[in-house]
């Protein structure tokens, strides 16, 4: 599997990681019928770890969709592997700012990684095959 491929997945799996730190506040087991509600009692840290759970489900579509194109494309696989770290650095990143509540840093990480988006669709642009 591409590294681009692995990043994929890391992206995928990284809503849950984020769940996990949302929900360490208290114990689950009274929210059993109404998980939903559970989401609703979170306040400081535990609340911004879930909206960055959220937002990370959000960014999992658009990486798909630049590895896809880049690699469907034929793009050098080191550009493609590149943009893939970069994004998933990025997000991290945007994570770790939601967390600590630092919105400036925060909208920078995923600005730049909507960069590393575009940039996949770039190389695909200039290597693709007409």
């Amino acid at each position: 599997m591409t590294v681009a491929a692995w990043c994929v997945l890391a992206a995928v799996l990284a809503p849950y990681f984020l769940s996990v730190a949302a929900r360490s506040q208290v114990s689950r087991a009274k929210y059993v019928d109404d998980p939903r509600a559970y989401s609703e009692t979170l306040a400081g840290w535990h609340r911004r770890a879930y909206l960055a759970h959220l937002n990370a489900f959000e960014a999992v579509p658009s990486l798909i969709a630049g590895v896809m194109v880049a690699e469907m494309a034929h793009a050098p696989r080191s550009y493609i592997d590149a943009l893939a770290l970069a994004f998933l650095a990025f997000r991290a990143v945007h994570a770790a700012c939601y967390i600590a509540d630092k919105p400036m840093l925060r909208s920078h990480a995923w600005r730049l990684g909507i960069v590393c988006i575009i940039g996949m669709f770039v190389v695909a642009a200039i290597y693709g095959h007409a």
